[in-house]
């Protein structure tokens, strides 16, 4: 871009300079025409003189030339005349007051007659110096040197507009070339030729068209392979994902509850059941169900069987449970089946609470047994499995957690971990930022246990602000790592810590660019219509820091968002990695996305990585870098 601005400036600069050599060539050539054409005509003159006197010698002689010669001469403006015959002077003429010095007069002496020896000698001024420039001459003059300066300036204007459009299309062409799609599309499309631009554009549209149909294809292969096609949720395939991204060596690392719902089949429909109702009544159980569990973070919600569903609900407590189990029941019996045999025996509830290290087999056949148990009552309810096995620390309640977590902020009792983040040439790209706190035992509380207590009692943007001065305290001594950071909700539509965020930042610019701020997909696809989130995460990447969208692959939706908010790094849910060697549809997932990243900065990263065989995999579908208990477990960061 910089070198066609240069060719621009140089093109105008030729254009200037060659109208001036013209204009001065042609003012030049004018200018010697002009004096030429005056001495001609002096000479005319001055020839026509000669012929008057030579006329009238033969008739007169010398006799009367007194008579008539001096006012012709006056005429001529001359200084000096002289009319001799061989040695004798016959008249003398002499201008009473010189104009012009004799050395600059023009000087003719000629013999004007052969044949009687007759010679004259006559100084005159030159012919334009007689003359002066009057107001209507110089009107004139003015005028022709206006007109040459207004068709200059239009000239100027043309050339420069015509330079202008091959800038825009230099420029768009640049853009273009840098992967920066959208702002070659929002270019000013007056470019030069109009011709090139307008096929520019129309390419530009058919490549948008090809990106977001990639999407919709991206989004179209997920949803075969890990939707229910009837109810259009998760599927088996893509509960056992989700289930082996909650669990860490087939052990559960937080505690939650698994509710299993059954529509008994002899009770829901008969010989005569119509089918497509059947479908219906599913979907709106389905659409029953679904908000009252939104309101849950890292929920998975999925079709097991033909008429069976399992719902697995992380850090829920026990009371929550309770209601949540009275409130699903009681919603789902409100929509109506006209197939329905009978109505107060054809929908049950088995729930089972596990803690961390519980193993999600057991756990599943733990909330079979409940739900048989819900079953055996031959009435429409819901039964809870075993409930005294959950985490004591479960129990505690909002006010507990609220001053536990408030006074670890006031204390610094948060710890700061890091974990590696590896290349395909197993080289550091980065590290990855986690935390845990101390509870007044000492004894470290997991990330998992208090961050969704931290998000119900909005703590979350002071406990973040708190790593984040950590993490720059870090870059401060160390100037070559890169840390990510992980921010909630609550922490980017937080209007006091993006005020913090952005001060601190611009003050100290240069670590900006050793930072990246990691926002999961789950949030950003739920709010991506707050105007607040895109407008923090906007400002972040304008003052240099990177964007990493995490958890990507754990729902099933389009990857358009990631090229629109033009983030650096996605990073692939566990879902996806967790045993990919042998996932062939998680493969032709991960290839998918990264096709249809291929154009754009975004680098793909794997999340969880705990085999040899899963990173192998992983290298060989093309994923830039990784992260796992494989490549590197977390650490304590030591400053």
């Amino acid at each position: 871009m910089k070198l066609t601005q240069i060719l621009t400036k140089k093109l105008t600069s030729f254009w200037l300079v060659s109208l001036a050599a013209v204009a001065f060539v042609f003012l030049l050539c004018a200018l010697m025409s002009f004096i030429q054409l005056t001495y001609r005509f002096q000479q005319s003159k001055v020839t026509e003189l000669e012929s008057m006197i030579v006329v009238h010698y033969k008739q007169h002689s010398e006799r009367q030339l007194d008579t008539w010669l001096p006012a012709v001469l006056k005429a001529y403006h001359a200084q000096h005349f002289q009319l001799s015959l061989g040695d004798k002077v016959l008249f003398t003429y002499q201008a009473d007051h010189p104009r012009t010095p004799y050395s600059n007069l023009n000087l003719y002496q000629h013999v004007i007659d052969a044949d009687s020896g007759l010679s004259m000698t006559l100084a005159v001024p030159p012919p334009f110096s007689a003359y002066q420039l009057g107001w209507y001459e110089t009107l004139i003059l003015l005028i022709g040197l206006g007109a040459i300066g207004v068709f200059v300036r239009y000239g100027l204007r043309w050339i420069s507009h015509e330079l202008e459009g091959i800038e825009q299309l230099a420029l768009r062409s640049k853009l273009i070339l840098d992967g920066d799609i959208n702002a070659a599309k929002s270019q000013a499309t007056n470019g030069r030729p109009r011709l090139i631009n307008r096929a520019i554009s129309r390419l530009l549209d058919e490549l948008d068209d090809a990106k977001q149909e990639r999407g919709r294809l991206d989004q179209f292969i997920r949803a075969n392979t890990f939707l229910d096609p009837i109810t259009n949720i998760g599927n088996r395939l893509y509960f056992d994902n989700r289930i082996d991204a909650l669990s860490h060596d087939n052990k559960m690392v937080a505690h939650g509850v698994i509710f299993l719902l059954e529509f008994n089949d002899d009770a829901l429909m008969d010989v005569k059941a119509d089918v497509e109702a059947d479908r219906i009544f599913l979907t709106q159980i389905v659409a029953t169900i679904s908000p009252l569990i939104n309101e849950h973070s890292e929920v998975i919600f999925a079709r097991k069987t033909l008429l069976q569903f399992i719902i697995v609900i992380p850090q829920l407590s026990l009371d929550e449970a309770d209601l949540l189990a009275d409130r699903l029941l009681r919603n789902c019996l409100l929509v109506d089946h006209h197939h329905i045999v009978n109505h107060d025996n054809y929908l049950h509830f088995g729930g089972a609470f596990y803690k961390a290290g519980d193993q999600p087999l057991l756990i599943i056949e733990e909330a079979e047994m409940a739900l048989r148990a819900a079953q055996l009552q031959r009435i429409n309810t819901w039964f809870m499995y075993d409930k005294g096995a959950v985490d004591q620390e479960i129990a505690k309640g909002s006010v507990r957690w609220r001053s536990f977590l408030e006074n670890a902020l006031v204390q610094k009792r948060f710890i700061v971990m890091t974990q590696a983040v590896l290349d395909s040439d197993n080289s550091l790209l980065h590290y990855e930022v986690f935390s845990r706190v101390k509870d007044n035992k000492n004894n470290e509380v997991r990330a998992t246990l208090f961050i969704p207590m931290a998000n119900k009692c909005g703590l979350m943007p002071q406990i973040e602000r708190q790593v984040i001065e950590k993490v720059l305290f870090g870059l401060m001594q160390n100037n070559t790592l890169t840390y990510s950071v992980n921010l909630s909700m609550d922490t980017l539509t937080s209007r006091a810590f993006i005020r913090w965020i952005q001060s601190t930042l611009l003050e100290h610019r240069p670590l900006a660019a050793r930072l990246i701020f990691e926002v999961s997909e789950d949030i950003f696809i739920k709010h991506q219509q707050h105007p607040q989130l895109a407008k923090t995460l906007t400002m972040l990447s304008k003052i240099g820091a990177k964007l990493s969208v995490d958890h990507v692959g754990k729902q099933v939706v389009g990857t358009q968002y990631i090229q629109n908010q033009d983030f650096d790094f996605v990073k692939l849910d566990r879902s996806i990695i967790r045993q990919v060697h042998e996932r062939p549809e998680n493969q032709l997932y991960i290839r998918s996305l990264i096709g249809g990243l291929l154009r754009s900065k975004a680098q793909v990263i794997a999340e969880g990585v705990e085999m040899f065989e899963e990173w192998q995999t992983l290298k060989i579908l093309g994923v830039s870098a990784a992260q796992g208990p494989f490549l590197g477990d977390a650490m304590v960061w030591q400053r």
